[in-house]
């Protein structure tokens, strides 16, 4: 069914929990109900966005003066399977977590890594979510959307995706022409276990690791290090890791000698924003009421009912402070919304 808000109050509905309005909020639960909206006038005449979850999301403003779009299309189902693989289609409105637990309750690997990440699962495929040393491309089969222009069907495979580091072709090029209504995912019988990024293999014992071990001990690190939404709002890492050139990096080591990297290719390495962030002794400071959260410095807080700007202007500070002392840009993961 349907559903249509005016003037509807957004605090909840994103996990910045900021007192964000928005002009209109939209709800529709199939892909029909989806093709009528798009056909309607109240999407031909303003401005919308698609919504999932509000996990990566700041708005600038407090008032959205558009219609903010949300899919809660359910079902999680197996479409196809072999020996080794199931292959499992999954409605964009599926809280993401929900699946990773289906999918580890059932034995199939590839999720498990990235467990507890906050949002739903149509995000999930036009951010390439990713969490120690797991992308979600690396389980993409397909991605199902709707072409808001034509409104035709369209079933994209993954190579058609451009995934890369939090970013694809749903981003960029067609950046606001389709709206994902299910996901299909490739899934492992016989799990390969990827445990070598960050502390994650120090936090699992004995030999015998199961998919299921794994997803407990990424929950434990997670929330070690990330506020409850109920401790603060948050948009979870706000900051991208910047990858940088090699011969770059090996400048820096000669005066940063303890600097972190992770190998992208020959050319390439990968410095955690956290560290630099950190090092440039940003760790609880705050600005209006935003700061930057003690326990984990890519994640900036709403800590004492902080206004959009208020976080703008702490992450602008924190890029400038970072450029200055490393040379190096760090950008926001978080979609900035006006």
């Amino acid at each position: 069914m349907i559903k249509i808000e005016e003037n509807y109050f957004i605090k909840d509905r994103h996990t910045f929990h900021m007192p964000v309005y928005t002009k209109w909020f939209v709800e529709y639960e199939t892909v029909e109900e989806l093709v009528t909206l798009l056909q309607s006038d109240l999407l031909r005449e303003h401005t919308f966005f698609p919504i999932g979850g509000g996990s990566n999301l700041l708005f600038v403003k407090e008032m959205y003066n558009g219609v903010l779009l949300h899919s809660a299309i359910q079902g999680m189902a197996v479409s196809e399977e072999t020996d080794t693989e199931v292959l499992v289609e999954i409605g964009a409105g599926v809280v993401w977590d929900d699946f990773v637990a289906w999918t580890v309750s059932n034995g199939w690997g590839g999720a498990e890594n990235l467990s507890y990440i906050p949002g739903e699962v149509g995000a999930s495929a036009i951010q390439n979510i990713g969490a120690y040393g797991v992308e979600v491309k690396d389980i993409i089969h397909e991605v199902k959307a709707v072409d808001v222009e034509t409104c035709e069907s369209r079933t994209f495979r993954n190579a058609e995706c451009r995934y890369g580091y939090r970013s694809s072709i749903f981003k960029h090029d067609w950046k606001g022409r389709y709206i994902v209504t299910s996901v299909v995912y490739r899934l492992q019988k016989s799990p390969e276990l990827h445990l070598d990024y960050g502390n994650l293999r120090a936090s699992l014992s004995g030999d015998d690791i199961s998919i299921a071990d794994v997803r407990k001990a990424v929950i434990e690190i997670r929330r070690s290090k990330l506020p409850e939404p109920d401790e603060y709002g948050s948009a979870g890492s706000f900051f991208m890791n910047p990858v940088i050139s090699t011969e770059q990096y090996e400048k820096l080591k000669s005066s940063y000698p303890d600097m972190p990297h992770y190998v992208v290719d020959d050319m390439h390495v990968k410095v955690p924003a956290g560290w630099l962030i950190d090092r440039c002794g940003w760790k609880g400071k705050s600005f209006g009421g935003a700061a930057v959260y003690e326990k984990q410095c890519l994640v900036l807080i709403n800590k004492n009912n902080a206004k959009p700007n208020d976080v703008v202007a702490l992450a602008e500070m924190i890029r400038k402070s970072v450029s200055d002392t490393y040379g190096i840009v760090i950008n926001p993961e978080v979609n900035y919304i006006e």
